[in-house]
């Protein structure tokens, strides 16, 4: 009988013990997001957020853009994989796959599901290995998820793939299924073998720009300073301070040399008789590779993240100018900003994009001078309807920036 009790009991306790496990691992498993999504993050000193709006109505905004974006953009790729549809075909590129796993590690907190999205975005990177370096990705696929237009990588995708596993270290620690600070250690290392230039520390345009003219071109759009200063921390390998240097001198030289007027800058650059310049008419991809087009575009989003997080003022001149260039450009109307413009200003785009007016409300961020104007471009942006995943992306990384909600490693 006392045998009976004592096992009756134990089964007992030991249910308890059962339940209250379960309990405390929902717990821990609803509290993983350590920089839960909204992160409030406080900028440098003096810089600005839209005023025309509250901090909540600004964390609300952010949540229902990335709501539609997951939608219509976010798209599982078999068994335990997810991958961003950025055509109409259904294909995918490496930099919307970046794209993606920012987002997801960004909206941790508030999408309950961001940590499976990201590990499925990663196991698709994974899956898609450039033939260069198998820790950076492969560049486009196709519906089927087949390599297409070769197995190399670009280098943006590659930076922001490297850049959403730090976060995904700071946000969800590296001790579950994903190290995500040793895979984010092992494509930084790929990233500065085989995505830098490193005879004169240029940002390649991807991992095959390594003979010719190719080898020393570079691509401004891919200027993320705040990126590379993560690399550094994460990896303490000081050949980052090289690349940060070279960056900021090519911005520059090129500000200072080509648009001293309007603080544009082209969507590729080449080095030619010493210098670095404006790329001439379809170096590769069209007649305005030498212009602000649709890839220099997110210049005003990519460059100034990193005076906002780091404070770094060595663009400042450029950023400044640009922003006076654009509101007098446009006479503080953002509706009136066209998709691309030569570096002496001169209009040749003729919409009104999303992706070319958003990015400006960030760079509007690093003085108080441009409160006004921060505002408009706020309201424009947040009122925009769905368009398509280029756009849409833009638009939602400058809101998640303006509002606030941007952090790094």
């Amino acid at each position: 009988m006392k045998k009976k009790w004592s096992l009756t009991i134990g089964v007992s306790v030991l249910a308890s013990l059962l339940l209250l496990f379960t309990a405390m691992n929902s717990v821990c498993s609803a509290t993983t997001a350590h920089y839960a999504f909204p992160q409030h993050t406080t900028y440098t000193s003096g810089t600005i957020k839209p005023t025309n709006v509250t901090q909540s109505a600004m964390d609300n905004a952010v949540q229902s853009k990335w709501n539609t974006w997951k939608s219509n953009y976010l798209k599982t790729a078999g068994s335990g994989k997810y991958y961003i549809k950025y055509n109409n075909a259904g294909g995918t590129v490496s930099e919307a796959h970046g794209y993606g796993m920012l987002f997801t590690v960004i909206m941790a907190g508030y999408d309950s599901n961001a940590q499976t999205y990201f590990d499925g975005l990663y196991n698709y990177y994974k899956a898609h290995p450039s033939s260069n370096n198998s820790a950076l990705m492969a560049w486009k696929q196709n519906s089927s998820f087949v390599n297409i237009e070769g197995a190399d990588s670009a280098t943006d995708g590659d930076m922001d793939i490297a850049f959403s596993l730090l976060l995904a270290h700071k946000q969800w620690g590296s001790a579950g299924t994903i190290d995500y600070l040793s895979a984010a250690k092992m494509i930084i290392n790929a990233i500065m073998a085989n995505d830098v230039n490193q005879s004169n520390w240029t940002l390649r345009m991807g991992d095959w720009a390594t003979s010719g003219a190719e080898a020393t071109a570079t691509r401004p759009s891919d200027f993320m300073l705040d990126h590379l200063k993560a690399f550094k921390k994460a990896t303490s390998d000081a050949k980052w301070d090289n690349v940060v240097g070279k960056t900021y001198t090519i911005i520059n030289s090129l500000y200072n040399n080509y648009s001293s007027s309007t603080g544009l800058l082209p969507d590729f650059v080449v080095f030619f008789s010493n210098t670095y310049k404006p790329a001439p008419a379809n170096y590769l991809e069209d007649a305005n590779d030498g212009n602000y087009n649709y890839n220099s575009c997110r210049i005003p989003w990519r460059i100034t993240t990193d005076y906002l997080v780091n404070g770094d003022t060595q663009a400042i001149s450029q950023l400044t100018r640009m922003n006076n260039w654009i509101k007098s450009k446009t006479r503080s109307t953002p509706s009136k900003i066209l998709d691309g413009y030569k570096l002496n200003g001169t209009a040749f785009g003729s919409s009104n994009s999303d992706a070319f007016y958003a990015p400006f409300g960030v760079s509007a961020m690093i003085n108080s001078s441009n409160q006004s104007w921060l505002n408009s471009v706020w309201s424009v942006t947040n009122s925009s309807s769905p368009k398509e995943y280029y756009e849409d992306s833009i638009k939602l990384f400058s809101m998640i920036v303006m509002s606030g909600n941007w952090w790094t490693y």
